[in-house]
């Protein structure tokens, strides 16, 4: 992929978020699109090959919208200035979790997982992380998963890395205060973020290093599906 030119454009976007400048760069937007599709389609074929549930998807199943939503925004801006794609088995808006790439200067990340999930799911997710506290404890506290998202603290997504993106102060309504492993009751999400560099994208060699992040999560991202399934 060539991110370099796209970080470019969307550096450029940044300076000149306003719908002449964009329109005068047209052509220069739908070279950045292309290149950004034909990426994220080498993305989607790669986690293909380790997870058949997404081999449903196709490459506009999974990106967004450049224009911005602004009907209840103070920031008028027309344009976003970043690029993303969410690969999920059920859809873009599904609340089962996906793999993620995001693209933005200085902000480039991969991510998987869940979030924005209703209370009552929660309630069930922490219902199955108690009922079956070993597995669980298997799959966020492996080598491979602390060493790409390390574990719930008070990270925020402009973090190195992190694993749950909101959690409650306290013990949640219904469970056990004195619990051991109480830092995973109390995510109100199951996203877990690695930032990359910005040159991380360029070219063809970022596919093996995303499939060794994304595999490192899949098995927390697993575990909380097979309950968010059962809503869906």
């Amino acid at each position: 992929m060539e991110a370099k030119k796209i970080l470019s454009f969307l550096k450029e976007v940044a300076a000149n978020n306003n719908r002449e400048w964009f329109h005068a760069h047209r052509d220069l937007y739908d070279e950045v699109r292309q290149e950004w599709e034909r990426g994220v389609g080498q993305a989607l074929q790669r986690i293909i090959t380790f997870d058949a549930e997404v081999a449903n998807l196709q490459v506009k199943d999974c990106t967004y919208r450049f224009y911005r939503d602004t009907r209840f925004s103070p920031d008028k801006s027309p344009y976003k200035t970043h690029l993303g794609a969410y690969m999920c088995a059920k859809g873009k808006k599904a609340l089962r979790g996906g793999y993620y790439i995001h693209l933005e200067p200085g902000h480039c990340l991969l991510a998987v997982g869940s979030y924005w999930l209703p209370t009552n799911i929660l309630t069930a997710c922490r219902n199955e992380l108690m009922a079956n506290e070993a597995e669980w404890l298997g799959c966020v506290e492996s080598r491979s998963f602390k060493k790409y998202f390390g574990g719930p603290d008070d990270a925020s997504w402009d973090s190195p890395q992190g694993f749950g993106l909101e959690k409650l102060k306290t013990c949640p309504a219904g469970f056990p205060r004195d619990y051991e492993h109480m830092k995973y009751l109390r995510l109100k999400d199951y996203c877990a973020w690695h930032h990359v560099d910005d040159a991380f994208f360029e070219g063809d060699g970022w596919l093996a290093e995303m499939e060794r992040v994304f595999r490192a999560a899949k098995p927390m991202m697993d575990f909380m599906n097979r309950v968010i399934d059962d809503y869906e």
